[in-house]
């Protein structure tokens, strides 16, 4: 595939453009980036508007923009659970998480397990949600490379460059962007993809806006469009008396990563940057609106067959690495000229880029709360404790590396797939414990484990090829997302052995919180 100079230049533009905001965004809202309040969560201090681009950035991925329309692309319907599941979401925002900002100001936490430790006075309880949120996350963060290399894939550049004195470097496009990611990470913490997020999302609306207009326009309308496509891609499929078929996989999927999303700890630490647990509810508000932009996203997958895409030689050599993932950029390379497309794949990488160094400053304070300062060194300072998590947050990034450079591609993603099934594990502890101490620490760790060790034989029962698994209840089969029905069963578990470990107990466990640290 040859490199079109256009579209690279405008590229590497923008890409040094936000790389210098990032370096830049240390002096922003200035604060003492040696206290991991100050460096992990931007010093608490991010209003309405800003924590909407953050958490916007943060949860719309490039992924997102690449793998939904994929979905839409190769499987019809059944990828856009994610438009649904997004909206529900919100109003659980809403509800229930101002909660965990109210306690986690009151007490100073910084991560879900630090909550989780002074809730139910559990040091196993804890590392347990840690580890879970860690190794949850890692994989994610492989998978935001994966758009970025889509994109470069896209635009021609060669992935090896050859370096006098040291032969052919693989994947040196990558290992660049990362290098340029993890040193303002470093040096800015939160602050740079809180700043950087701005742009990443007036790019992505702008993009998003001009393909839902100019491709529809350019391919004869929204009617051919979907006439194009075949009528079994456009529904999900009936169940049957014995079957509820796809129709329940659909609602589950829905379900079960509604529960999921902000159980991650990327999604919590730009929760708990916010100013106030009112600008977290002006958030679950206004929030929708990037749902909005999901929905007009997905479409692109449709568009994608009516341009036929994969009639381009761009789309044949792609397809061998990165499969449906690979419509999105060839549509836009096939439908806009080369200053646009140079401008769209800016904004897929950019995308990958935000939500990467959240995820890696969330997995670094987990890391420094949770496992260093609880096992390895207690004693440590505030100084020692903000160092250790910012040498962490690279080492997470060079494990995301080895996943995309190191490992086959469909591990990574296999290994995603299993983090909605492990992180949604944790909501017990979690979001139960922000309403109820009755749950016992013990119970709890003991249906964790359940949860996981169920959800993870289910997935391992399709090889990893799917997260959904048929149970039969009553002689009925329901094809049900297997986090959802781990967690039924980890909720169960720890209900039923609460209530005997609380009658054994001569003595309550210790809640370092407060009725009022809640409100």
């Amino acid at each position: 595939m040859s490199m079109d100079p256009v579209a690279v230049t405008i590229f590497v533009v923008l890409f040094a453009f936000v790389t210098a905001l990032g370096f830049g965004a240390a002096r922003w809202r200035r604060g003492d980036l040696n206290q991991l309040s100050e460096w992990g969560l931007g010093g608490r201090r991010f209003g309405t508007v800003v924590t909407w681009f953050l958490l916007g950035g943060d949860l719309y991925t490039a992924y997102t923009f690449v793998a939904v329309p994929a979905l839409m692309f190769g499987a019809g319907a059944m990828g856009f659970f994610a438009v649904p599941y997004t909206i529900l979401v919100y109003p659980l925002l809403f509800a229930v998480f101002p909660r965990l900002w109210s306690v986690a100001r009151a007490k100073g936490y910084v991560t879900s397990a630090d909550f989780v430790r002074g809730r139910f006075g559990s040091g196993s309880l804890a590392l347990a949600i840690a580890v879970t949120g860690i190794v949850a996350t890692m994989p994610y963060i492989a998978l935001q490379l994966v758009g970025m290399e889509v994109v470069i894939a896209g635009l021609g550049i060669p992935m090896s460059i050859a370096v006098p004195g040291l032969g052919h470097i693989p994947d040196a496009p990558l290992l660049i962007a990362f290098v340029v990611l993890a040193a303002y990470t470093y040096t800015s913490g939160l602050r740079a993809p809180a700043m950087i997020a701005v742009v990443k999302d007036a790019l992505l609306y702008i993009t998003v806006l001009a393909a839902v207009i100019v491709i529809p326009a350019e391919l004869g309308g929204y009617g051919k469009i979907f006439a194009s496509i075949d009528a079994k891609s456009l529904l999900l499929g009936a169940g049957s008396k014995n079957n509820l078929g796809p129709q329940s996989a659909y609602a589950t999927l829905a379900l079960g990563s509604t529960l999921a999303l902000f159980l991650y700890p990327h999604a919590v630490t730009g929760l708990l940057s916010a100013s106030s647990r009112h600008a977290v509810r002006r958030n679950a508000v206004i929030l929708p609106a990037y749902s909005f932009a999901l929905g007009l996203i997905a479409l692109l997958g449709f568009m994608a067959v009516a341009a036929g895409v994969k009639q381009m030689p761009q789309y044949a050599q792609g397809f061998a690495s990165f499969g449906n993932n690979f419509a999105v950029p060839a549509l836009f390379l096939r439908m806009f000229p080369s200053w646009f497309v140079g401008l769209a794949f800016a904004a897929i990488a950019i995308g990958a880029l935000v939500p990467a160094a959240i995820m890696s400053i969330a997995c670094a304070n987990l890391f420094t709360r949770n496992i260093y300062k609880e096992y390895i060194d207690p004693g440590c300072g505030a100084a020692r404790e903000c160092e250790v998590a910012k040498i962490v947050s690279l080492v997470v990034k060079l494990g995301a590396l080895f996943f995309i450079i190191a490992l086959p591609m469909q591990y990574a993603i296999q290994l995603q797939l299993l983090g909605g099934i492990w992180i949604i594990q944790t909501l017990p502890a979690v979001l139960l414990g922000l309403y109820t101490r009755r749950l016992h620490p013990t119970a709890l760790l003991i249906g964790w484990a359940a949860g996981i060790g169920t959800g993870t034989w289910m997935a391992a029962q399709s090889a990893f090829k799917t997260s959904t698994y048929a149970l039969h209840i009553l002689g009925v089969t329901v094809p049900c997302y297997a986090a959802l029905s781990s967690l039924m069963l980890n909720i169960v578990v720890s209900a039923v052995l609460s209530l005997l470990f609380n009658a054994l107990a001569s003595t309550p466990c210790a809640d370092a919180t407060l009725a009022e640290d809640y409100v």
